[in-house]
């Protein structure tokens, strides 16, 4: 007859207080499908609608104008955007104290950087040519995503946040210096692309 009354022996307490830590902590992490797919569709869509707007030799390679191109980007940015808060807020809502604090000021520091980045290039857009006005959006607003990964990546210690917000700005750096083409081809695919491949393999390494 088994004793199911006994208390439980040390090595099990530690087991269970293990099994829980590990729980806790990848429930806390997010589901990396949730965090970095849907931005890796919506910039694959939104920037290769650039694309061909652009082209690479100063000739677009479809019927698309560049506000249409704009509206297709901001579209999938806002359905990304909200799948990715729902993610974040159900996170945040597990936690208290300074765990919680800390993705509050989060959220804010990413709701300040966009509003900033908007005010930038609504005062500065009509002063430059249609494409480099383009360029100055795209531009700017994935300066705010590589800054707010990498300071992300450093106030929760998470190595592949910082090391994705890095990608994002060594790739936007190249892509500004080339043109306005070239900054929509890279992103599309390497950020578009590297954003949903990032995803997959999180996910499975979690696994």
């Amino acid at each position: 007859m088994v004793d199911d009354d006994r208390p439980p022996s040390p090595e099990e307490m530690l087991r269970v207080i293990e099994e829980q830590r590990t729980a806790t902590t990848k429930w806390l992490s997010g589901d990396p499908l949730l965090l970095y797919m849907p931005w890796g569709v919506a910039w694959l869509i939104g920037f290769t609608a650039f694309f061909l707007h652009y082209g690479l030799d100063e000739r677009a390679y479809a019927p698309i104008s560049q506000m249409q191109a704009l509206a297709v980007l901001m579209a999938a940015q806002m359905v990304a955007g909200a799948i990715a808060a729902f993610g974040i807020v159900r996170m945040n809502s597990l936690v208290r104290g300074e765990s919680s604090a800390r993705g509050a000021m989060f959220g804010y520091a990413w709701m300040a950087g966009m509003l900033l980045m908007v005010v930038i290039c609504s005062r500065l857009g009509p002063l430059l040519p249609p494409d480099e006005t383009g360029l100055l959006w795209a531009g700017t607003s994935l300066l705010v995503v590589a800054v707010l990964h990498m300071a992300g990546g450093a106030i929760w210690l998470n190595w592949p946040m910082f090391f994705v917000g890095a990608w994002v700005a060594a790739v936007n750096a190249l892509g500004v210096l080339l043109g306005a083409g070239w900054h929509a081809l890279l992103t599309a695919v390497l950020l578009g692309g590297g954003f949903i491949v990032a995803g997959v393999w999180l996910r499975r390494r979690e696994r």
